[in-house]
């Protein structure tokens, strides 16, 4: 009978997830990551041909549980502004308690792949829908990129403590938010021509 594997595949990620989070990319070792699954660093190789494709494996679990996230904040909802703002709220949430796994999701230097494109596109997937009911089938991607940019300027300089003139960050996320929404509504007033249509 062939000996049990000490380990699994998922055991490995979700070690190498807890280290980045408490250490940083920079810190992260895969002798660390191997003792944290008690195994030898070598072995790690036989799943994980080096560093880079691990932090690659952590990076697609964290866009499939973001994915996750912002699926469950959208229903039920009353209306598409509401499932909009459930699933804003969610992804600066999701920032806040994975830190360092929001920064290696925009690092420059991860690796790009067909599965991490996928991830990438799932994830957005869940706030097309009500981006649709909003603005229109046409116009939802390119409601997608104007939200997109303040969730993640927003959610970037909370984490890295920019914002320092005082005042409420949670009313100034509000107020950003509900203003965005706004005029995604307001652009698609009727009578009122769509980006696509000029």
């Amino acid at each position: 009978m062939p000996a049990q594997p000490k380990t699994t595949d998922a055991a490995i990620i979700e070690a190498a997830r807890t280290l980045l989070e408490s250490k940083g990319r920079e810190q992260l070792s895969l002798n660390d990551v191997a003792a944290a699954v008690g195994i030898r660093a070598p072995s790690l190789y036989r799943r994980f041909e080096n560093r880079a494709a691990l932090l690659e494996a952590v990076e697609l679990q964290l866009l499939r549980d973001l994915a996750h996230t912002l699926a469950n904040a959208a229903r039920p909802r009353a209306s598409a502004i509401e499932a909009l703002k459930a699933q804003a709220r969610a992804y600066r949430a999701f920032a806040k308690v994975y830190p360092n796994g929001y920064a290696l999701l925009f690092d420059a230097r991860s690796r790009a792949s067909e599965a991490g494109t996928q991830a990438r596109a799932e994830a957005v997937a869940h706030s097309l829908g009500p981006l649709a009911e909003l603005v229109g089938k046409d116009n939802a991607l390119l409601a997608a990129r104007v939200l997109a940019p303040f969730l993640h300027g927003f959610v970037s300089m909370e984490l890295a403590a920019a914002f320092r003139l005082g005042g409420s960050l949670d009313e100034a996320f509000e107020f950003g938010l509900s203003t965005i929404l706004q005029g995604l509504t307001e652009g698609r007033t009727p009578g009122r021509r769509r980006p696509s249509e000029r």
